[in-house]
């Protein structure tokens, strides 16, 4: 049973790894020859860079921020910046369960610091609590001794774009790796994510960097429409 579910979470981390790969792939369509003068108020190349979901330490926002060990202890938003995302998450407190669940997928943590640009949607601690609460302590063990079953769970969390909240909120959804959709209401300033069965999650601290990727510490594990 147990190499029956490791072979079934590999050809479920194979599929994470194409998507990924697949999704964070350079794809610039070749620019058509211009049929006339430009418009002389048209913005420049640079005016029209698109933002590249990138923040800083200054940018983090959230009620749950000021609960990360501060200055540069590990778990800490400055430690964090410098870490790729998965090692950032194994560093943070208040994401230990995440943490433990990501190394329960054989190769997840490696194929998302491998990554380029992305962005994690990161359930708390309290969070899976929660999720432990509504499913009962049968159900939610079964949920996370099941490798197959997390990797899919947890890349309904990940985006293959980089975004900061600005972006998201801008962008309305994002579509996950699962194939899904997780819908963004609120504002920048306090962003809400509601996944597909309807699950609203609020951001306890936004805009996290990492080496890779733009980092939300959210209230609510998501999920796909049923």
């Amino acid at each position: 049973m147990r190499q029956t579910r490791r072979l079934a979470a590999l050809g479920a981390m194979t599929v994470l790894a194409v998507a990924l790969a697949g999704c964070s792939a350079s794809e610039v369509p070749p620019t058509p020859a211009p049929t006339s003068a430009p418009d002389a108020a048209a913005p420049t190349s640079g005016a029209a860079t698109a933002d590249d979901g990138v923040t800083t330490v200054d940018e983090v926002f959230g009620p749950g921020c000021s609960t990360l060990p501060q200055g540069d202890a590990p778990g800490s938003a400055a430690a964090m910046a410098g870490l790729p995302v998965a090692a950032a998450v194994g560093s943070n407190p208040s994401l230990t369960t995440l943490a433990r669940a990501i190394s329960a997928v054989p190769g997840l943590a490696e194929t998302l610091n491998a990554q380029r640009d992305i962005t994690l949607f990161a359930p708390s601690n309290a969070a899976f609590d929660a999720t432990r609460a509504a499913l009962g302590d049968e159900a939610y063990n079964a949920l996370m001794d099941d490798p197959q079953q997390l990797s899919t769970l947890l890349s309904y969390h990940v985006v293959a774009q980089r975004f900061d909240a600005a972006g998201l909120v801008q962008a309305g959804t994002t579509p996950e790796l699962t194939g899904g959709e997780v819908t963004i209401g609120g504002t920048a300033g306090a962003p809400t994510l509601t996944g597909g069965d309807g699950t609203q999650a609020t951001v306890l601290c936004g805009d996290l960097p990492t080496k890779n990727a733009t980092l939300f510490v959210i209230d609510k594990v998501l999920r796909p429409a049923d």
